[in-house]
């Protein structure tokens, strides 16, 4: 990427922080909400799960994991609403690099998405949970998640530009809901029917919580996992960020 582009990408990426100031509220619900399902799932419904070992070691990296694919609709109805509001038209009116728009939308996505990981490690601490890995794995298995975030984010980006306007993102939206709950984040697959667990193991998050907690050396993690862990989100990447650029461009056509 060129130095034209990377200014105009921090550029729109400005814009967007700018919009945390104005509307904080949005910002703090963000981060409180998967704390309420960590500490809902911890201590209200911890236990039975088929897990061995204590169920908070087991559950914290999956919620981790879990958090990362939720929370998309902030970006996507961002996306819709500019482009209903004719911002994005006045932006390519500009002499602004193409998908500068998008990526400095999901740089400030991923900011707010790091300060989340900080935010529910945290509270993971607070319930117990220990991570039992050196420096390296501990920052390997925290890049894993924001890889995974990364790409769930250009998937969302891509389907909010096809839905177009704010209302339909809550339909598109609950696209993301099986690909979070049809996964190993909350319960282990051996605790699932047979023909159950064959799809949650294939999930792509649960390759990525399953390579978080073999990396912070947890139960539940396989050593197996890491690469699927890189090779899936890579995968939608290379799917989901060439369309949504593309279809960007065709915006004015």
């Amino acid at each position: 990427m060129s130095t034209y582009a990377l200014t105009d990408s921090w550029t729109m990426t400005r814009r967007e922080l700018a919009h945390w100031a104005r509307q904080p509220v949005q910002v703090v619900v963000s981060l409180v909400f998967p704390v309420m399902l960590l500490l809902m799932f911890g201590y209200l419904i911890g236990g039975g799960r088929a897990v061995e070992g204590d169920y908070v070691d087991y559950l914290v990296p999956g919620m981790l994991a879990l958090t990362m694919a939720f929370g998309l609709e902030g970006t996507m109805l961002a996306v819709t609403q500019d482009l209903n509001k004719g911002v994005i038209d006045r932006f390519r009116s500009m002499p602004m690099a193409d998908g500068a728009v998008l990526v400095g939308r999901s740089a400030a996505d991923m900011l707010q998405s790091a300060i989340g990981l900080v935010v529910l490690i945290g509270v993971g601490l607070g319930l117990g949970w220990r991570p039992h890995a050196g420096p390296g794995q501990f920052l390997g298995a925290v890049g894993l998640l924001l890889l995974f975030r990364f790409a769930m984010l250009w998937v969302g980006i891509q389907l909010a530009l096809v839905a177009g306007r704010p209302e339909m993102v809550q339909a598109v939206q609950i696209l993301v809901w099986p690909v979070g709950f049809l996964s190993n984040a909350l319960a282990t697959p051996a605790a699932m029917p047979g023909w159950l667990g064959v799809v949650v193991q294939w999930n792509p998050m649960s390759q990525t919580a399953t390579a978080v907690r073999d990396l912070f050396g947890g139960p539940g993690g396989e050593s197996g996992h890491v690469w699927a862990a890189v090779v899936w989100p890579l995968g939608l990447l290379v799917v989901f960020f060439p369309l949504a650029v593309r279809r960007f461009r065709g915006l004015g056509g």
